[in-house]
C-alpha cells in the first residue's frame, strides 16, 4: 500500500488533520502528537536524521486562529485552498449543537474533501467526526462507526449509511480509503492503525508503549450504556417502560406488563417492538443487563448473587446472555470497569 506521497513527493505520508469551529481539542491535539511523534523523537530503530513517515498539519477553511467548541483557540497552519492534494486527511471529533448535526455549514470543506478523495486521499474520522465526512456522499452504502451516543443522531441525518457504533475502527472501500474510528478515546486506534498501516506494525507498537496508549480489541459494546427508544409516541408503551424500569427484576415481567397495559397478547408485543425495536423480552433483558452492569463496576457481591438481583435462578444463563450483550464475562468485565480503591470515596 506504499505510494509516492501526494503532498511531499517522497514515501513520506502527508496527513491534514481538520480543525473547524464544531471540533474537540482533546481529539485533535492527541491525534497531532502521536502522529507527530517520529519528528521529535526520529523512527525505532532507524538511523539518525532518517525521514519520518507522516508530515502532519493542522488545516482549515483559513490559516490562522480558531476558536474550537470549547472556546480554546488553536493556529490553523494552512487554509485547505493551498492544498492540492494529500495523502489521509483525518476529521476530529465535533461537538454537536443540540444533539444534531446541521447539514450545509460547511460547504467549502465538504468540497474539498470530496477532491482530496477523488485524488487518492484516505478520508478519517474520529468518533464525532464522520457527521462531517458523510456530507460528502461518499460513506453512502458504506459501513462506518460513531460515537454511541450520537448513533442516532447519525442514523437519522445520514441513513443511507449503515452504522456499527460498537465497533472500534471500520475500513471500507475499495482499496480501503473510508476510515472511522468509534466513540472518543478509540482515535488511539485510529492513529495506531495508520501508523501500522503505513510505518509497520512494530513501529504503531513503539508508539504505543510511549504514550500508554491501548487497542480497544473487545470492541465498545462494553461501554454502550442501554437506554430504550422513548420518543416513539406510543404512550401505552411508554407507561409499560416507565413501569418496567424498576420492576424489571421480577418474575415474569413481560406477563405482568400486558396485563397491565389491558392490551391483546400480541397487540402489546407488536406495538412494543415497534416503539422500541426491541421485543419485550430483549428489552427486559437489555435492562438487568445493565442494572448488572453497574453492580460489578461498584460492589463486590458475588456474579451468583447478582445473577439473582437482576431477575435470573440460573447463573449460568446469565453469565451467557452477559457475554452475548456485552462481549465480556461478568467476571472480565469487573476486573475491566470496577472503580478502583483509590477513587473511592
Amino acid at each position: 500500500m506504499v505510494r509516492q506521497s501526494a503532498g511531499t513527493g517522497s514515501d513520506q505520508r502527508h496527513v491534514s488533520l481538520v480543525a473547524l469551529p464544531d471540533a474537540g481539542i482533546s481529539t485533535l491535539s492527541g491525534i497531532f502528537d502521536v502522529m507527530n511523534e517520529f519528528t521529535f523523537r526520529g523512527m525505532p530503530g532507524a538511523k539518525a536524521g532518517a525521514q519520518a513517515p507522516f508530515h502532519i498539519e493542522i488545516v482549515g477553511e483559513t490559516a490562522g486562529p480558531l476558536k474550537l467548541a470549547s472556546g480554546i483557540p488553536i493556529t490553523v497552519q494552512r487554509a485547505i485552498t493551498e492544498i492540492e492534494a494529500t495523502d489521509i486527511v483525518i476529521v476530529p471529533s465535533v461537538w454537536l449543537r443540540h444533539e444534531r448535526w446541521e447539514k450545509g455549514r460547511y460547504p467549502d470543506l465538504v468540497a474539498w474533501l470530496h477532491r482530496m478523495y477523488d485524488r487518492g486521499a484516505v478520508l478519517c474520522s474520529a468518533c464525532s467526526g464522520i457527521f462531517l465526512l458523510a456530507e460528502t456522499g461518499l460513506f453512502d452504502g458504506k459501513d462506518a462507526t460513531v460515537h454511541y451516543n450520537y448513533a442516532r443522531a447519525f442514523a437519522a441525518t445520514y441513513p443511507a449509511v449503515p452504522i456499527h457504533p460498537e465497533r472500534v475502527l471500520i475500513i471500507s472501500g475499495l482499496r480501503e480509503e473510508l476510515v472511522s474510528s468509534g466513540a472518543s478515546m478509540a482515535w488511539h486506534d485510529l492513529a495506531l492503525y495508520l501508523i501500522a498501516r503505513y510505518a509497520g506494525a512494530t513501529t504503531a507498537q513503539v508508539v504505543a508503549r510511549s504514550f500508554a496508549l491501548q487497542w480497544h480489541q473487545d470492541g465498545l459494546a462494553p461501554y454502550i450504556v442501554f437506554e430504550g427508544k422513548r420518543d416513539h409516541g406510543d404512550a401505552d408503551i411508554l407507561s409499560a417502560q416507565q413501569w418496567l424500569d424498576k420492576h424489571f427484576a421480577i418474575a415474569n415481567p413481560v406477563e405482568e406488563m400486558i396485563k397491565r397495559s389491558q392490551l391483546a397478547e400480541r397487540t402489546f408485543k407488536r406495538r412494543f417492538t415497534n416503539a422500541t425495536g426491541l421485543t419485550p423480552i430483549a428489552y427486559v433483558q437489555r435492562l438487568r443487563i445493565e442494572d448488572a452492569k453497574r453492580r460489578l463496576e461498584r460492589t463486590g457481591v458475588s456474579i451468583d448473587e447478582i445473577s439473582w438481583q437482576v431477575g435470573y435462578e440460573d447463573p449460568a444463563f446469565f453469565r451467557r446472555l452477559f457475554k452475548r450483550t456485552t462481549k465480556l464475562a461478568p467476571g472480565a468485565y469487573r476486573k475491566h470497569f470496577r472503580i478502583p480503591n483509590f477513587a473511592r470515596l
